[in-house]
């Protein structure tokens, strides 16, 4: 009986001894500098819908990638909207730390306390156009009565907003003489023309160029007809209780974006070419281009 014990345990401490041997090894600790980045706080930074949300995403993250190379201590997350109404929501409850909206958008953003760091894009390139296929016979704003007209949104000032006065400086009822449809993007709205659901689809000069090279077949039936003049371009915004160091981290890298060859790169895949310094003043012209045309033409927003 003592043998059987004695046996019993010796096979017990083998066993134990065998298993010690296998056990792995332990990692060694590693130290860093900075938090893990699960632990940095997270700033969201939301475009507006001038894309699909795939196709803003793809367009945008390599310049969040970029700011968050530039960042210590916080990192930015991208995040699209799926159309105007949802992105304009999310300015409004204050969703979103960094914005990049549209110049109407920009000064309802005020009103929530978010404020312009930088101007997105040359003024020069902030228009609206009108495409047409080349063989709708459409060749005067008139040929348009009785017509569809095509936009994004009716908060689009540069796709709805400013092609609209221009129709209605062109001796157009917007409001009788043609039906606007507002289509939810601004691809949508060429896409519209190109398939003669619309006579005319309203858009702005990036979309168009992007629009161009992805759809080269589609936009060899189609020709921009009309521009409007041109106003201020889109922003960008911080919210108010985003941190100093943050907002001019941001901001610098926004600014320094032609001089290095990545930056460009970047810029040329926004169809952007480059951001310039501007703040919440620079954006009063576009209250009162607002203010002329909702007393002349409709209300921005339909309620």
């Amino acid at each position: 009986m003592r043998r059987s014990v004695t046996f019993t345990s010796l096979l017990a401490t083998l066993l134990l001894l065998l298993a010690c041997e296998q056990r792995p090894a332990d990692k060694p600790l590693q130290y860093s500098s900075a938090p893990a980045a699960s632990q940095l706080p997270v700033y969201r930074l939301v475009p507006h819908p001038l894309y699909t949300p795939q196709k803003l995403s793809e367009t945008f993250q390599p310049l969040v990638d970029h700011l968050n190379r530039q960042l210590s201590g916080a990192r930015i997350e991208l995040e699209a909207s799926r159309d105007y109404q949802a992105y304009e929501q999310k300015f409004r409850a204050r969703e979103a730390e960094f914005l990049m909206p549209n110049p109407w958008q920009t000064i309802e953003a005020m009103k929530v306390g978010y404020h312009v760091i930088a101007m997105w894009g040359d003024a020069e390139d902030f228009k609206g156009i009108f495409i047409v296929r080349k063989d709708s016979g459409i060749e005067k704003p008139t040929d348009l009565k009785g017509k569809v007209v095509s936009y994004p949104s009716p908060t689009a000032l540069a796709a709805a907003i400013m092609p609209q006065y221009f129709l209605h400086t062109s001796g157009i009822d917007v409001n009788k003489d043609i039906e606007n449809i507002y289509v939810g993007s601004q691809e949508s709205s060429i896409m519209n023309a190109y398939l003669g659901q619309s006579a005319a689809g309203a858009t702005w000069p990036p979309p168009w160029r992007m629009f161009q090279k992805q759809h080269p077949t589609e936009a060899a039936q189609l020709k921009m007809i009309w521009e409007t003049p041109t106003l201020i371009n889109n922003s960008v915004m911080a919210r108010d209780d985003v941190p100093e160091a943050v907002r001019q981290t941001v901001r610098q890298t926004l600014l320094d974006l032609p001089k290095t060859p990545e930056g460009q790169k970047i810029l040329a895949g926004m169809e952007t070419a480059r951001f310039h310094p501007s703040d919440d003043a620079s954006y009063d012209i576009v209250r009162k281009y607002v203010a002329r045309f909702e007393n002349e033409v409709r209300p921005v927003e339909r309620k």
